[in-house]
């Protein structure tokens, strides 16, 4: 017997859920047809605003969004971040009109998987999503390519350091949400028993998990709890 987590399983759910957010209709096709002459992609929706961004992402949980930077307002960005927060198990690739150190940043900041310019290769485009579907943050190796970005990272670590809690996010910190779950797992929880705890679904626990190892680079649940310890973000068990 399965229950809804096995739904996606079989040759049709395995493909990678794709979904397509542009202000340009032209576009948005364009993109639509070079992935889906992929048999392992699917494009589920597209959107036009932030608006419909949100509510497409939250109804079909796409593993991986194309993101328009230039969207309009609130923005492509702002858009991400929210999605991000809502969806941490979605991989979000910002498509940007042209090279742009402060998009770049801010997409950093926003917690995207990739960031990527609209002239880029249909190739490439198909590399991208394949690579960010699994895992992956290509953009930290835009943060190495680019110096300036590099320095303005590298700066907010070391007040996230100091200031602790009050500066404000970089490289998609734990949410507060993904803190919880941390924190009743030191307490030795299962997943299913942390489910029941916060009256979310198993699979959203599991989808919380694999986010939490990925933002942490770590390989396990416990190597998850000890450094979210040594950070002072949960508290030690109580015997």
């Amino acid at each position: 017997m399965t229950d809804g987590s096995d739904r996606r399983r079989g040759s049709v759910a395995d493909r990678i859920r794709i979904l397509i957010v542009d202000d340009h209709a032209l576009f948005r096709v364009g993109i639509a047809n070079i992935l889906g002459r992929e048999k392992e992609f699917e494009v589920i929706g597209e959107a036009d605003s932030s608006r419909g961004a949100i509510e497409a992402a939250e109804t079909q949980s796409p593993d991986v969004i194309l993101m328009d930077a230039s969207l309009p307002p609130p923005g492509g960005i702002e858009t991400t971040q929210r999605i991000r927060r809502e969806l941490p198990a979605t991989a979000v690739v910002v498509m940007a009109a042209e090279e742009d150190e402060e998009a770049l940043f801010a997409s950093i900041k926003a917690g995207a998987a990739a960031f990527v310019v609209k002239d880029i290769s249909p190739d490439d485009l198909v590399h991208v999503v394949r690579r960010v579907s699994g895992g992956e943050f290509l953009i930290n190796d835009k943060v190495f390519s680019k110096p300036a970005v590099a320095s303005r990272v590298l700066k907010e670590f070391r007040e996230l350091a100091v200031y602790g809690q009050e500066a404000q996010p970089i490289f998609a910190p734990l949410s507060p949400r993904e803190v919880e779950i941390l924190d009743n797992i030191a307490q030795g929880m299962t997943n299913k028993q942390v489910a029941y705890a916060l009256s979310i679904s198993e699979q959203t626990v599991k989808n919380h998990m694999s986010s939490i190892l990925r933002k942490l680079a770590v390989n396990d649940r416990t190597q998850a709890v000890v450094y979210a310890m040594r950070q002072g973000w949960i508290k030690m068990p109580e015997d």
